[in-house]
């Protein structure tokens, strides 16, 4: 099972480990999955606000510019045709959204991929945000240097540890997310990761979602199934009989 250390800014040494949840922090790397969700999560932070006016768009050009026949010219009808210096675009962009589904099993796949990287790296440690009593930014980078991991490095705090996270927003290179909002592209983007110990379950939890709802509605089907079939055979028995 895998372990990660436990810092805290009141110890030295991260003697304690902490065990790490096989089914969220050992999976294996899953290349084509990790990438599709990627895909979805940069599309998802696009804009989409790209726009072109089109010749119907841009203001003016309803007088003829000149006469039909007899000047020798080409034959013009706007001056704001798309051939026009100041006219409108052809095909240009215009508002969308960018976003694309991803399945569910998939972005948990993704998911635990990341996190078992880390694992794998022993890039990832468990932080005692309890000992962060106030900010203090000195604390939070000698706790760090202490841990000798690269940046950028990404922490990991859930809403109730304001102290630890105004500790750590201000360091360079350092990321602050909560739970929900941690992605694939986040973790991957990190060279390593600190989560607190509340940050932890979460996490675990968003990346081994239980099953046992939709397996124990599969296997009760077929049951349910068979009784119907024997309750049609017994009354068409007692038609039969009748």
């Amino acid at each position: 099972m895998p372990d990660a250390p436990l810092l805290s800014p009141t110890s030295a040494s991260a003697s304690k480990k902490v065990s790490l949840h096989e089914s969220a922090f050992g999976a294996g790397f899953h290349g084509p999955l990790v990438h599709q969700s990627v895909r979805a999560e940069q599309a998802a932070r696009r804009r989409g606000t790209a726009a072109t006016k089109t010749r119907g768009l841009v203001s003016g050009g309803g007088a003829k510019p000149w006469r039909q026949k007899g000047t020798g010219r080409a034959r013009a009808g706007s001056s704001r045709s798309p051939l026009w210096t100041g006219g409108g675009v052809v095909f240009g962009p215009q508002p969308r959204s960018y976003t694309f589904k991803v399945n569910r099993k998939e972005q948990r796949a993704a998911l635990r991929s990341a996190l078992s990287l880390h694992a794998q790296r022993g890039s990832v440690a468990v932080l005692d945000a309890a000992a962060f009593k106030a900010p203090k930014t000195s604390q939070a980078f000698e706790l760090l240097e202490d841990w000798e991991q690269p940046r950028p490095t990404l922490v990991v705090l859930v809403a109730d540890e304001a102290a630890a996270a105004l500790s750590f927003r201000n360091l360079a290179r350092v990321a602050v997310l909560q739970p929900e909002s941690v992605g694939v592209a986040d973790l991957l983007g990190a060279a390593s990761l600190l989560l607190s110990e509340a940050a932890l379950a979460e996490i675990t939890a968003r990346a081994s979602a239980s099953k046992k709802g939709a397996e124990g509605d599969r296997s009760g089907a077929p049951v349910a199934a068979a009784a119907s079939k024997g309750e049609r055979e017994d009354d068409s028995q007692g038609s039969h009989d009748g």
